[in-house]
């Protein structure tokens, strides 16, 4: 990291902050604020979470040591930091609610049915970086989009881009909380903005709303039980008792931020990158299980989804179509993958077919109202 004189900013640090937020919403993020970077309440509040296991197999997150709540120990000479907003959702997408109460279409969680935002991020912020160059000079800074040992949310909230909600989401009580974070790290002193306080209240609405109960108690979420850890980062068989809970949700979740009231100020996306890609937003699942995987690598290119691989995709939609309504269409999908190569999506497809053959023998005979 290039070290600079932060001295030298020191006397147009608050124009230099300024003229930083509007360059960002030239660039298409919907906010843009200045962190300090003390987060030591955070990091001990990680450490916690840590040690409970609620992490599960993503042992990334245990990696690194206290650099995720030290910034300038992950990049030397970070003083300030930047954290960048942008809207992912899809104003034109099908109905979640809709697609949701249908046990025969795909359900992918709204941020996914677009490009990646890794890379548009990223690319995003690098611009923002190149402006900051061309008005101060060479300055040391590093930019991040979920890329790194980075406490996001606590940076954002530090920076007044919202408050951590108590199923652990960013919420802005002008925008809700479906939107992307970004950060870039910085050796300018810049001043800090205020940080946002909390407006949770009273209102829980999104424990109960979790269809498999991963929000243990407020503020605390166990990823293990988190679908949209079961879907994406879990890389074996899903465990049973999540199986009915998953309904038809194929990649992701939303329910926790869909039945929260302060997304009703949610904002849609501008970015047309994040446009619904391939009919996503209301797919049949008996179609994309029928996907070969060129297929699935032709159609999810560039988008989220591609991290999962076909093997789990693949996986994730047998159990939806275990859970969908029994029919001709869905039972012969499900038997035509019976032989899969992949014992893991064996494994659900059986107990996808089981599924349907319970439920066939559980079904009272008409006119007996006694079940």
């Amino acid at each position: 990291m290039h070290t600079h004189d932060v001295v030298d900013t020191a006397p147009h640090a608050a124009d230099l902050a300024a003229d930083i937020k509007r360059w960002g919403a030239d660039l298409g993020f919907a906010r843009v604020g200045v962190a300090q970077i003390d987060l030591a309440d955070d990091g001990a509040h990680f450490r916690n979470w840590l040690l409970a296991g609620f992490h599960g197999e993503m042992e990334y997150m245990s990696r690194h040591g206290t650099k995720r709540s030290r910034p300038a120990e992950l990049v030397s000479g970070t003083v300030s930091c930047v954290s960048a907003r942008m809207d992912y959702w899809p104003a034109a997408a099908a109905d979640p609610a809709q697609i949701l109460a249908s046990g025969t279409l795909a359900y992918v969680s709204r941020y996914a049915l677009g490009r990646d935002y890794h890379k548009l991020m990223r690319a995003r912020l690098q611009k923002l970086c190149d402006r900051i160059a061309a008005a101060v000079g060479p300055f040391g800074y590093r930019a991040f989009a979920d890329s790194a040992p980075v406490l996001e949310k606590a940076l954002a909230r530090n920076a007044g881009l919202g408050w951590i909600g108590k199923h652990t989401n960013l919420i802005d009580s002008n925008a809700g909380s479906y939107f992307f974070l970004g950060e870039i790290y910085l050796d300018l002193a810049l001043p800090a903005d205020e940080a946002s306080t909390a407006h949770c209240g009273s209102c829980s609405a999104c424990i109960p709303a979790c269809p498999t109960g991963a929000i243990v108690a407020p503020y605390r979420l166990d990823a293990r039980r988190c679908i949209s850890y079961l879907t994406i980062e879990l890389k074996g068989s899903i465990p049973l008792e999540f199986r009915r809970a998953i309904g038809n949700r194929i990649f992701g979740c939303d329910d926790c931020q869909l039945f929260c009231p302060w997304n009703k100020f949610a904002r849609p996306t501008r970015e047309p990158g994040f446009a619904v890609r391939h009919g996503l937003d209301h797919a049949e699942l008996a179609a994309l299980f029928a996907w070969s995987e060129a297929q699935f690598v032709q159609y999810t290119r560039g988008s989220a989804i591609s991290r999962i691989g076909y093997e789990r995709w693949l996986r994730n939609l047998a159990v939806a179509l275990g859970n969908a309504p029994s029919s001709e269409l869905i039972i012969g999908a499900l038997r035509a993958r019976a032989d899969e190569p992949s014992a893991l999506v064996r494994e659900h497809v059986q107990w996808a077919l089981e599924e349907h053959e319970r439920r066939a023998h559980a079904a009272p005979a008409t006119g007996d109202r006694s079940a």
